[in-house]
């Protein structure tokens, strides 16, 4: 054997040991990590087992091969969108960081795709996949094929997620880029409503209602190996050998595929290679568009600042996204199964009242230039304002926009103004609250990675949200009593109309009273404010 060789065939067990080194060493930086990272097992494990309990148990089911091919499709799905999703999962397969070293393309790919399969989420896979074949396969021949079955599915979903995280790693090692990680919560919540709607449609229908997609699936890779493994247990050899042909193919596709992308992405330049510098566009510099339509003086300035906040910090794009899809999704996904009440709709007014919370931390360390102009509590209080406005700018349309669809869906128009007066009382509660939170409870928002907490100031999170949502419900306490008197008693009902104009009023109420009260308390407090949301 040549030199060249011996390089070749020592890249794979180098890259795997180099994996497994990693992972080791990151878990003894701290026992913090160690712990999260053996509690994530240990509930994945549980998990994992559950669900292979509940695989077994439908063997034996004339539809189980329905839940086992749609499974393996959502499962290759789930693999293929998280690189998107969350690019820096897995740091230790980043190709870029081995762009140095005398590496080919192919014996790269070998080795970069065993070592993909250490790790928790091939784990999991297999397991749902082990329960796929049992639930499926009858007879020696259906088990020798779930056996190759299962190896290829997963082969070819580690494959999928490795192409599309190298085709777009350019992307999304981008700024830009990075701003795709804000649709991850709102794809979460809208998945986890349509798996809620789906389960309640199987459990008044059954299984049998999946067959048509399942018969268009499992001829589609990787599924398709799955039900291969069903052919082969009702003696169709043949279909049960093309469909495992079909997901062997997809593999080497995806390989070929994952080939040319990381041979361009190693030997094309990137931005450090060409010209740092860009021609000024055109209408750089200028205001943000809404700008001119704000209030003059310090209220709009701050107006816009959070308005830029919202449009281009990561992070806070990111709870918004979230608010504003989960705001949406409870209230009209209860109403279209039949089960919800039109004062759901006030889920919207708190999920983006919670953006009122800890508004310095937003600011990061950034805000010692917003602490330098605030030299008395008018000063604070005028910030303060300025931010409540910017949030309402959003809130109050999108809150009764998803009251009155959230009506529209029900039927029950006379319920409407109750509601909006509920959900704009909520509303003005919550940004009392969250002024004086800010205040009183500030931590630092981590700019890198995913938390949303910096370490050691996880307890100060907790008492400034949940605390401040307990104390927005009792300051709605006068209204929601006055709503359940009316919706109880006989004559109630015609008087309904007038909790629109007392729940905005009260509304308004509590948001000067909170910001009068936040205002003085912000002023003295800005040096350890400014502390606690620079802590890195």
């Amino acid at each position: 054997m040549n030199t060249a060789q011996a390089a070749t065939a020592s890249v794979t067990p180098v890259v795997v040991r180099l994996k497994l080194a990693l992972l080791r060493n990151g878990l003894r930086r701290s026992a913090g990590r160690r712990a999260a990272y053996i509690a994530s097992l240990v509930l994945l494990l549980l998990l994992a087992a559950l669900q292979l309990i509940g695989l077994i148990a439908l063997r034996g089911h004339a539809h189980a091969v329905n839940v086992t091919v749609l499974l393996t499709a959502v499962l290759a799905l789930g693999w293929a969108v998280m690189p998107l999703f969350f690019p820096g999962g897995d740091e230790t397969l980043d190709p870029t960081r081995l762009v140095m070293l005398p590496l080919r393309p192919r014996p790269l790919v070998r080795a970069l795709l065993l070592a993909s399969l250490v790790g928790i989420g091939p784990l999991f896979a297999l397991f749902l996949l082990a329960g796929s074949v049992v639930a499926t396969a009858h007879g020696p021949a259906a088990y020798v094929t779930g056996v190759v079955a299962a190896v290829l599915a997963l082969l070819v979903c580690v494959a999928l997620a490795r192409a599309v995280a190298t085709a777009n790693l350019r992307l999304l090692t981008s700024r830009k880029g990075r701003d795709l990680a804000v649709l991850s919560g709102l794809v979460i919540a809208v998945g986890a409503q349509v798996v809620n709607f789906g389960a309640q449609k199987l459990g008044s229908s059954g299984l049998a209602t999946l067959g048509p997609a399942a018969d268009v699936l499992r001829w589609v890779p990787p599924a398709s190996a799955l039900g291969a493994v069903d052919s082969v247990s009702h003696g169709s050899y043949a279909a049960g050998a093309l469909q495992l042909a079909l997901s062997g193919l997809a593999l080497a596709a995806l390989l070929s595929y994952w080939q040319r992308g990381l041979t361009r992405l190693m030997t094309s330049p990137d931005g450090s290679t060409l010209q740092a510098a860009e021609p000024v566009r055109d209408g750089a510099g200028r205001s943000f568009g809404l700008g001119r339509l704000l209030p003059a003086g310090r209220t709009g300035t701050v107006m816009e600042r959070s308005l830029r906040y919202v449009w281009r910090d990561p992070k806070t794009k990111a709870a918004w996204a979230t608010s504003l899809g989960i705001g949406l999704i409870v209230p009209v996904f209860n109403a279209l199964q039949g089960t919800g009440s039109i004062y759901f709709a006030c889920f919207a007014a708190g999920m983006l009242g919670i953006q009122m919370y800890n508004q310095f931390g937003q600011d990061t360390s950034a805000f010692w230039m917003v602490a330098m102009t605030v030299s008395s509590t008018r000063d604070a209080y005028v910030e303060l304002r300025g931010r409540a406005l910017a949030l309402l700018l959003i809130t109050l349309p999108y809150a009764t926009l998803v009251t009155v669809l959230t009506t529209a869906l029900l039927g029950d128009w006379a319920a409407l103004p109750a509601a909006l007066g509920l959900t704009f009382a909520l509303l003005g509660a919550m940004l009392a609250t969250g002024a004086w939170s800010s205040a009183r409870f500030p931590y630092s928002i981590p700019q890198d990675g995913y938390k949303n907490v910096a370490p050691g100031q996880a307890g100060l999170a907790w008492i400034s949200v949940f605390g401040g949502i307990v104390s927005a419900a009792l300051l709605c306490a006068p209204v929601i009593a006055l709503t359940i008197y009316l919706d109880t008693t006989a004559t109630g009902g015609t008087w309904s109309w007038i909790l629109l104009p007392l729940g905005t009023a009260y509304g308004a109420a509590l948001t000067l009273a909170g910001l009068r009260l936040a205002a003085p308390r912000t002023a003295a407090r800005l040096p350890e404010i400014l502390a606690a949301v620079s802590k890195a």
